[in-house]
């Protein structure tokens, strides 16, 4: 998502922490977190790790015993990060390839496993038939992209008969934007959240047939719909993105589909 930016503040003492943090993270061995009740998983492989278009296709199983089926007919077309994709932080173990971790404002989208968050929209209603649970955008919430606020990668909705904060015009959704009439929540970097890191990952309606996002993994509305649609709260959905020779490597070991 696009939102006016409150200047980048990061204390050098915390980065030293935190990329100490991250060199040991890529050294750990490749492990992804995906539980026997995981029974949807939907998948979007690129060319490379500089690609910003790719395919995604989603899969189901009846339970840990069962194979993984495929859901749709063919894969369908998706928009990734103008700059391509860095690793994310989700449920996973980065494997030690050279390839740095997902920040703020890189144009990158983030690359791993990771949960699903909520589902937010203008509408009063999400699309019909769908079961994931629902929030509609008003003219009081915000997502924090400031890696300064202690609301960072996180949906607020404020009451304005408290007061108006002052960081909240630069921080609010927007209303009216057709990309994002449907925003589906990918839980990057908010395990917990670290500062500068990447925000506000979701899943949303493309700007065009060619037109890169600035991080998230954007498509037709009427596929978003179909995936809205599809995702089952009792089936455990993640999400997986990998450049194509990335996820060949790491199939088996991670336990994929």
């Amino acid at each position: 998502m696009q939102y006016q930016k409150v200047p980048f503040r990061k204390k050098p003492f915390f980065c030293l922490l935190w990329l100490a943090a991250g060199s040991l993270l890529l050294a750990v061995p490749a492990r992804a977190q995906l539980g026997r009740s995981v029974r949807q998983v939907i998948v979007t492989q690129a060319a490379s790790w500089n690609a910003n278009t790719a395919t995604m296709q989603c899969y189901q199983r009846a339970s840990a015993r069962d194979a993984w089926q495929p859901v749709f007919a063919k894969a369908v077309p998706v928009l990734l990060g103008k700059k391509g994709m860095a690793w994310g932080r989700g449920v996973f173990s980065p494997p030690a390839n050279g390839v740095p971790l997902k920040i703020e404002k890189d144009w990158k989208a983030p690359a791993g496993v990771f949960q699903l968050g909520s589902l937010f929209g203008y509408a009063a209603t999400p699309p019909g038939g769908a079961r994931w649970p629902y929030t509609q955008v008003g003219p009081w919430d915000a997502y924090v992209d400031d890696s300064g606020s202690p609301y960072y990668n996180r949906h607020v909705r404020i009451d304005p008969r408290n007061g108006i904060p002052p960081w909240f015009e630069k921080q609010k959704m927007r209303l009216g934007d057709a990309a994002y009439k449907w925003m589906l929540e990918i839980r990057h970097n908010q395990q917990p959240a670290a500062p500068g890191y990447g925000s506000a990952i979701f899943f949303h309606v493309r700007r065009g047939p060619s037109i890169p996002s600035a991080g998230c993994t954007t498509m037709a509305e009427a596929d978003l719909v179909r995936l809205i649609r599809w995702i089952d709260p009792t089936a455990a959905p993640h999400y997986v993105l990998l450049p194509k020779a990335d996820y060949a490597a790491l199939r088996a070991a991670w336990g994929l589909p």
